[in-house]
């Protein structure tokens, strides 16, 4: 199977050809013919960068963790706000749509399975504020 086009390797063998030093004025030699070029060199490190931007998406055990924590810190502040509100008789009505956008955060596992089962407490605890909140 012959492979021709940008990146065939016959540009390759073509320009490691021994090069003829001349004394004097420049002479081109016919016995060797024209050479012409099959291909504009393509950006072959284009490849390399669409690899790298690919696996800048791909999420690590590490960071889908980091992540599921920042969650569970988070929801565990809105539902003290929740406490704090209930126990000084003014709860802000904007917490409910917090928390609601909060239990949906939480559905997200991350991959551990402790970690998972926390995560799936506090979202039952906020789901039960929820509850509270709209029957009001």
């Amino acid at each position: 199977m012959r492979i021709t086009g940008p990146h065939s390797t016959a540009l390759a063998r073509e320009s490691q050809a021994p090069r003829r030093a001349s004394s004097g004025a420049f002479r081109l030699d016919e016995s060797e013919g024209v050479r012409t070029q099959n291909g504009v060199g393509g950006a072959r490190g284009l490849t390399g960068i669409d690899a790298l931007v690919a696996l800048q998406g791909v999420e690590d055990a590490t960071e889908r963790r980091r992540r599921a924590i920042g969650r569970g810190r988070r929801a565990l502040d809105v539902l003290d706000e929740v406490r704090l509100g209930v126990l000084g008789g003014a709860l802000d009505p904007s917490v409910l749509g917090r928390l609601k956008a909060l239990s949906a955060d939480l559905r997200q596992g991350s991959g551990e399975p402790g970690l998972d089962s926390v995560l799936a407490e506090i979202n039952l605890r906020v789901e039960v504020e929820i509850a509270k909140m709209t029957r009001r």
